[in-house]
């Protein structure tokens, strides 16, 4: 088998086990073949036993084929990581052909849309992969010897899954026995039992945000802060995705403007906090009383 060939067939592979669906007319597109030849490497993954499935037009190699998970696990980035790694190809010089050649390797197998959605890594890949699958089956699991954050408590949860945060640190679940909609951290999870119990309580699912600063609820306040350069600087490196929410300020060239709305004000007050002299709030006077009552906690 020719080199290209094998390339392509490995490309096809990680396209259709991403969380995305293809057409064959936009895998043939991507993989600059034709429908003719998708086709007949999909025969191919049936040949070596796995097994493919079609959801209207769109083809996929379904969970339960051997070696899904490690082939899964291959390339897969949160939201952050994404944007930096974007970030980075895009600070290459544009006239050097390893921007380029990175550019249509990553844009042939992954959208940035996608590679928002999905990520299955490290430590926790497995129970990852597990509440991944019980949330496209809509199932129930049991969240096996869980730490509670604040009674450290150890238990069983019984939840209903629905959505990962963007940096997959934690899962939203709609816990039964508390009818409440929860966090619960990966880290804190033992195991994922899945069960074949499907959804009982859709109707009550509910699912927060997370704003820039990685802090989740189900509120959404608005702030508008004036960043001076160190300020600016400090912000991005330690939370890329605020880059895109700063512009210049109109009447200083060297300060930024920060317009967002934020899900609590530990994280924004945490960072404002370490930049007093460099940070002015224009909007947001529970930030400022929030700011203040910590103040009065310090020790000194």
């Amino acid at each position: 088998m020719d080199q290209p060939k094998i390339e392509r067939l490995l490309r096809l592979m990680m396209m259709l086990t991403a969380n995305n669906r293809y057409t064959v007319d936009e895998l043939a597109e991507r993989l600059e073949t034709s429908p003719r030849t998708i086709y007949r490497y999909i025969d191919t993954f049936k040949e070596a036993g796995f097994l493919i499935t079609k959801k209207g037009d769109c083809f996929r190699i379904d969970k339960k084929s051997k070696y899904f998970k490690d082939i899964s696990q291959l390339v897969h980035f949160t939201e952050e990581e994404a944007y930096i790694l974007n970030s980075a190809i895009e600070s290459i010089d544009p006239t050097n052909t390893i921007k380029q050649n990175l550019k249509a390797k990553l844009a042939s197998v992954y959208d940035f849309k996608m590679l928002a959605e999905c990520v299955v890594k490290g430590e926790n890949a497995k129970n990852v992969n597990s509440l991944i699958e019980a949330i496209e089956n809509k199932k129930q699991v049991i969240l096996k010897n869980y730490t509670s954050g604040h009674s450290k408590k150890v238990s069983d949860r019984l939840i209903e899954p629905l959505s990962f945060t963007t940096n997959y640190i934690q899962v939203w679940g709609y816990e039964i026995s508390s009818g409440k909609n929860k966090l619960f951290k990966l880290s804190r999870i033992g195991s994922v039992e899945v069960l074949e119990d499907e959804w009982a309580f859709e109707n009550e699912h509910s699912v927060g945000m997370m704003d820039i600063f990685r802090i989740t609820s189900f509120e959404q306040i608005p702030i508008k802060l004036k960043l001076g350069l160190m300020a600016s600087s400090l912000l991005v490196e330690e939370y890329p995705l605020a880059e895109k929410y700063l512009s210049p300020a109109p009447d200083d060239s060297n300060s930024h403007i920060l317009d967002i709305t934020v899900c609590g004000y530990e994280g924004v007050g945490r960072f404002v906090l370490g930049l007093l002299d460099d940070i002015e709030i224009i909007e947001g006077n529970g930030l400022k009383e929030f700011l203040r009552e910590r103040m009065k906690m310090a020790k000194f």
